[in-house]
Order: C-alpha cells, then sequence, then structure tokens
C-alpha cells in the first residue's frame, strides 16, 4: 500500500519519556544528497539520531569519480559516531561536526549548511519538492518483525530539486540536481554481525525524469539474471525480487509497482558494486518502463554498521532517449563480501 506522508513528520525527533526505555537501536534518521554530473561528483549527507542513549552520528561524504574504494578515497569525509543530541530550534538542528539542517516548510523544502574544520569545504543547498511526501515501512523489510508497533514506527521518502553551492577542498561547484531523500523515525537497525541472513546485495533505484514519471525501488537481482551472488544465496527464481513497496510516480499521482527486475551488466572490480544495470519496473496498469544506466562516480562510505555501503552517481537513460542523474546506492553483509573476495582471488580457468 502505498500512501501520502504526513508533512510535520519531518520533525520527528522524540526522545523516551522520563522513566521509559528504548531498544538502544532505535532510531530516527535524515538522509539527503546531490551530484555534479559534469565534475562527476556525488553526495551523501546524513543524520542518525539514536534516542536512547541520546546522541547522533553521521556527516558528509562527497567524491569524485569511481575510484574510492575506500572510504579516505573519497574527496572530503566528515563522519561522526557520537555527537551531543542536537535541539530544534525553528525547525533548525545543529550537529557539533559543522552540519545544519533546517526543515524550512515540513515536506517542502529543506536547507542544509556545513563548513569542515579548515574551512576549505562548504554547503549551502536547498532541496524543494517535485514529488509527493511518500509514507514507507523499513529499508529492509525483516526488521520489521522486531519493531514496538506501539512507537509507531515510520518513515518517508520523497524526490528533490537540488540548488546552491558546493565547496570541495576550495574548489567552488554550482549544485542544480534532482535527487531522493528519506528518513526514518523510531525503527530498528540492528548493529550485530549478520543481523540480516540469506538477503543478497540489496540496490536502492529512485530515479527522476520529470513531472510526468519517477519511480523508486529497492531490489535484488534475479537468479535468472546470473547475478554474482549465484551460488551463495538461494532464492525462489518466481520472485519477488523488490523489498518494502516500490512505486511509480505519474504527474504527481502515486501508484504500487506491480514488478521489479534488476540486472546488472557489470561490476566494479574493487568495490562490487553495479556501475552499469537494467532496471525493468511495471507499474499496477501493466506498463513497462525500461531504463538501462552507468555509474558516473561512485565511493564506499560508512553508513551501517557491519554492513558494506557503497553509494553512487548514475547516468539513467529510459527506452525515449531521455536521459537523468541520481543517486544509486547499495548494500550487502558479511558473507557476501567474504565470499565474492573469495573468487575474484581464485585464478580464471583456461
Amino acid at each position: 500500500m502505498i500512501s501520502p506522508q504526513l508533512p510535520e513528520t519531518d520533525l520527528l525527533l522524540p526522545l523516551p519519556e522520563p522513566g521509559e526505555r528504548w531498544d538502544p537501536h532505535t532510531v530516527h534518521t535524515h538522509y539527503l544528497g546531490f551530484s555534479v554530473p559534469e565534475a562527476e561528483l556525488g553526495a551523501v549527507i546524513y543524520f542518525r539520531f539514536q534516542p536512547a542513549f541520546p546522541l547522533v552520528g553521521g556527516g558528509v561524504g562527497i567524491y569524485q569519480g569511481s575510484d574510492n574504494v575506500r572510504p579516505l578515497d573519497v574527496e572530503h569525509l566528515n563522519w561522526w559516531m557520537t555527537a551531543p543530541y542536537p535541539e530544534v530550534r525553528d525547525g533548525r538542528l545543529s550537529v557539533d561536526n559543522g552540519l545544519s539542517l533546517t526543515i524550512v516548510t515540513p515536506g517542502e523544502e529543506l536547507a542544509v549548511t556545513y563548513e569542515s574544520r579548515d574551512g576549505r569545504t562548504t554547503l549551502d543547498l536547498r532541496f524543494r519538492a517535485v514529488s509527493p511526501l511518500v509514507a514507507r515501512g523499513s529499508l529492509m523489510p525483516a526488521l520489521e518483525s522486531a519493531a514496538d508497533p506501539s512507537q509507531a514506527p515510520g518513515g518517508s521518502e520523497q524526490f528533490m530539486r537540488v540548488t546552491g553551492e558546493a565547496v570541495v577542498n576550495g574548489e567552488r561547484h554550482a549544485v542544480d540536481c534532482v535527487n531522493v531523500r528519506d528518513r526514518s523515525w523510531r525503527q530498528l537497525r540492528p548493529e550485530g554481525q549478520g543481523f540480516v541472513v540469506g538477503m543478497p546485495p540489496l540496490g536502492w533505484t529512485p530515479i527522476h525524469f520529470g513531472a510526468d514519471l519517477a519511480l523508486n525501488a529497492f531490489s535484488i537481482e534475479p537468479p535468472a539474471t546470473d547475478p554474482a551472488w549465484k551460488g551463495i544465496y538461494e532464492l525462489d527464481p518466481a520472485g519477488p525480487f523488490h523489498q518494502g513497496v516500490p512505486y511509480v510516480v505519474r504527474d504527481g499521482e502515486i501508484s504500487p509497482a506491480a514488478r521489479v527486475e534488476r540486472n546488472v551488466l557489470e561490476y566494479h572490480p574493487a568495490t562490487f558494486q553495479a556501475v552499469r544495470q537494467e532496471l525493468l519496473v511495471v507499474d499496477a496498469d501493466g506498463r513497462e518502463i525500461r531504463v538501462e544506466g552507468r555509474a558516473v562516480a561512485s565511493a564506499s562510505l560508512p553508513m551501517w554498521h557491519n554492513i558494506a555501503f557503497v553509494d553512487s552517481i548514475f547516468r539513467w537513460e529510459d527506452e525515449r532517449g531521455r536521459v537523468t542523474h541520481g543517486s544509486y546506492q547499495e548494500c550487502w553483509f558479511d558473507t557476501y563480501q567474504r565470499e565474492i573476495r573469495k573468487r575474484q582471488a581464485q585464478p580464471a580457468r583456461a
């Protein structure tokens, strides 16, 4: 079921009441990003609130090109594990790492500013909605069964027009792009090793071609596509191959997608993420949307504990020849990382 989300949820950062105990893995989050495709530049902006303690983590990761195998390969990284829980005043919150978020108009407009310690990297960005604020559950439905329904956990996603300026190590970049944002509140994000079992790499494909067409899906490569995970996991060949509820936005109207199939054509030799892939989305009316994409920039970055995470900027093209750029994210767990490295180390057969 797809439904609009209430705009005021943008301001939700609740803390336990006195004497109340929350699961320590309870989180609230804000994710935002931007890109400058002509400069092969991408970025992740992330706030991860842990109200049970209370503390906040996250930060800024800005990368250029596709040779960012380790987090410190990127152009700028300022990622904190722990900082004091911020107060929200007039819709604005600030973290001790120099990052600030302002909810200018809930559900419609946000602003981000940032300044590094040396002053050579700064952000001054506005995020304005170009699609409805959509309600969503957990990014990984396997985690929802452990959530306390009395906490009313929730989440949202929305495509945003991002404008402003990014100065990266003294180099100025004008920003004018469309990127998705998402957030969660009162959701559980366990930190234990292997906390999700039997799940191949999961890819997030939020794609916005314009007011007439956008789509959003979390998906796994089907077994029939001969994925890199073949022989590591066992999946039902009949599917489904998406997580949660994928959806299509046409002229502001949201509808669930009936089927999602993602076929990776090429993997990065060092980070193992998809760098070229095809995507098929079939909407509720049976209409097919086919797009093909390739990464113009990518980087391994911090995100959740005990998980591999890669962010990238993809150039997407549909069957009509329309082109757009946007964030593509992929994650996987330790079993896949170990096995894929073993395979890579094996000599090729003659």
